[in-house]
């Protein structure tokens, strides 16, 4: 099932962005197989690791040039490809584009990396924060007078790195079916982080953002009626009430001094209102403000944990989480109408579809017999 289904995919397996992106290629019914390292070395993955679900595994050696004509063999049959090694890494284990170019003309070849294929950082070692870092995005969130804060690793990894990857590869494969060409899709970290900043650039081109100050701004929690509250049980509720519609209705719900907040874009007096709610919402539990705001016109929503999300009453109906053998994770999206994706197994044991996805790409059971044998399958 799913909208992929028939496409079939080598993942050179690591971490982070790349898992991600085979996770969101195999949700939508991608055949996708995991090339993992044999021996201790290999990264393997846990019981619950989510990012792996979905998947084929085989256990490769790609130190050896018979391990990496395995890879090459794989490729024959396969859509696409992708990695995400620094740059050149690939192409020294004679698995580069050039290399599978050579037996599969139309292969997609996928690179994921953190600062990209050149410049005069593609050498250098990075995580999420500093390409984040580098565009703008991390200098953006956070306090005033504090400093910025990460937003998780979900900017630059996963936003910016994982998913357009995924999304890039996509676009390739629907050009390779008309070309019959392959090509190389290069997705770094700090392009995809600059692209999700697209709006905050527009806001700035247009004279509306201020980017010397954190939380002076509409959408950085500068704005009484765009932020976080703490309520009376220590729990936390979020408002978002940009339009005047649905402020005026938060004046209602919330019972608020009109002669004070009635003027909503009184930028001046922001700091002092963000006070003056924060001491009104701090007078009710979490569960009362629910009750008197949730499913309004407010733009509100309680602030969950990882264990409570799950479940609440929407994210129930709309099976966003879903237990697949006892582990609890989201479930894929975005969904179709006619091709549902479907989460079909975890993640796999190191190596334990080798046999079966060499058989598949032609191997006899001696030629498999005798890779594992020298060390080369696993």
């Amino acid at each position: 099932m799913g909208p992929l289904e028939g496409i079939t995919i080598i993942e050179l397996a690591g971490i982070g962005p790349g898992p991600f992106c085979g996770m969101m290629l195999a949700d939508m019914g991608a055949t996708v197989i995991r090339v993992e390292r044999t021996g201790p070395s290999g990264l393997g993955s846990l019981p619950g690791d989510v990012l792996a679900r979905g998947r084929k595994s085989v256990a490769v050696n790609l130190k050896n040039p018979e391990g990496q004509a395995v890879v090459l063999k794989l490729c024959e049959k396969a859509d696409a490809i992708f990695e995400g090694f620094r740059p050149g890494v690939a192409e020294r284990m004679g698995v580069g584009p050039e290399d599978c170019w050579k037996v599969n003309p139309k292969l997609v070849y996928g690179r994921m990396t953190g600062w990209g294929q050149e410049g005069p950082l593609s050498q250098a070692s990075g995580h999420d924060i500093n390409y984040i870092s580098l565009v703008g995005a991390l200098h953006a969130i956070g306090r005033k007078g504090q400093t910025p804060v990460p937003p998780l690793n979900l900017v630059g990894d996963f936003g910016g790195g994982g998913m357009l990857l995924a999304f890039g590869m996509v676009c390739a494969l629907l050009e390779a079916q008309k070309s019959g060409k392959g090509q190389v899709v290069d997705a770094a970290m700090v392009d995809g982080a600059a692209t999700l900043m697209a709006m905050f650039f527009t806001f700035k081109n247009l004279g509306m953002w201020n980017d010397k100050e954190r939380q002076v701004n509409l959408l950085d929690g500068g704005a009484h009626f765009y932020d976080t509250y703490e309520t009376k049980d220590g729990k936390y509720i979020s408002l978002g009430s940009i339009e005047p519609q649905f402020y005026e209705l938060l004046l209602q719900k919330a019972e608020l001094d009109r002669d004070k907040f009635g003027n909503q874009m009184n930028f001046g007096a922001w700091p002092e209102l963000k006070v003056e709610l924060a001491e009104v919402i701090k007078q009710k539990t979490r569960d009362e403000w629910c009750e008197i705001m949730e499913g309004s016109d407010v733009c509100f929503a309680p602030v969950l944990n990882l264990s409570e999300a799950p479940e609440h009453p929407h994210n129930k109906l709309r099976k966003t989480f879903v237990e697949l053998d006892g582990v609890l994770q989201p479930a894929p999206s975005p969904r179709f109408s006619r091709t549902e994706a479907e989460l079909t197994n975890s993640a796999p044991k190191v190596g334990q579809d080798t046999d079966a996805v060499l058989t598949d790409c032609g191997f006899s059971a001696e030629e498999i017999a005798k890779l594992r044998e020298n060390g080369d399958v696993a």
